[in-house]
């Protein structure tokens, strides 16, 4: 009985850490750049004494994405960009650097390039510019800026943002903080041939219908697996009063 119950348990568990994901993934259904975490439970020993070695849990892991490319919308606005192909744009993060497909920049009071709170990367580490510079970015990456009072046709290269290129084989996994890095804390190369198209921005590349759909799917399953405890449960409770009266 145990061992029904056990089976139970660890179905449920795993039908809510997956509940979760898609919950994350419909929150995000707006937000720019941002790639459907997936799920992917996985065996794992049950260690222990008096455990049987043929017992095993499963674990569930959150570290894959959907590599497909959300929609792209024309915003006209400078600092908007989004990434082409399998470009990605690279951050400075207290973990380290990471990576993004969002590309609504910012610049902040001291005049450093931001995503999302996080510092924009270039060719020559954080990005900085002069504030009042009207600035621009190239298909390359390229940031180029007119000074203030500086006449239109004095636009001056300033950086280039830093540009990796992620083959179709996953080379990122999304870390608990939601970035992007390496396997293993990789630092990847700056891919020169990267393109990315100023004035728009990528949208999310998960779809409202499909997570509702995914939501409703696993509540159900979870109900099953409710009701599959509850039936051991009484089960169990039925053979023991069967024993105490035969005793």
């Amino acid at each position: 009985m145990d061992a029904i119950l056990y089976t139970g348990m660890n179905g449920a568990r795993s039908t809510l850490d997956e509940q979760t994901v898609i919950t994350n993934n419909l929150a995000n259904v707006s937000t720019s750049g941002f790639r459907g975490q997936l799920a992917a439970a996985r065996a794992v020993p049950v260690n222990g004494p008096g455990v049987h070695e043929t017992r095993v849990a499963t674990a569930t892991g959150t570290g894959l994405f959907d590599t497909t490319a959300g929609p792209v919308q024309t915003t006209e606005r400078e600092l908007d960009v989004a990434m082409q192909g399998n470009a990605w744009l690279a951050v400075q993060t207290p973990a380290g650097e990471a990576y993004t497909r969002r590309g609504d920049l910012q610049v902040d009071a001291q005049g450093v390039l931001k995503v999302q709170g996080m510092t924009v990367l270039g060719q020559g580490g954080p990005v900085m510019v002069p504030l009042g510079t009207q600035l621009s970015i190239g298909n390359d990456g390229t940031i180029s800026g007119i000074g203030l009072g500086a006449d239109p046709d004095e636009l001056v290269p300033l950086e280039r943002l830093k540009l990796v290129t992620v083959g179709e084989a996953q080379l990122l996994e999304r870390g608990e903080d939601g970035w992007f890095r390496g396997i293993n804390n990789a630092v990847l190369p700056q891919d020169e041939t990267a393109q990315l198209r100023s004035g728009a921005l990528e949208g999310s590349n998960v779809s409202a219908v499909d997570a509702m759909v995914a939501m409703i799917d696993n509540q159900r399953r979870y109900e099953m697996q409710m009701n599959f405890i509850n039936k051991a449960d009484e089960t169990a409770k039925q053979a023991n009063s069967l024993l105490s009266v035969r005793g």
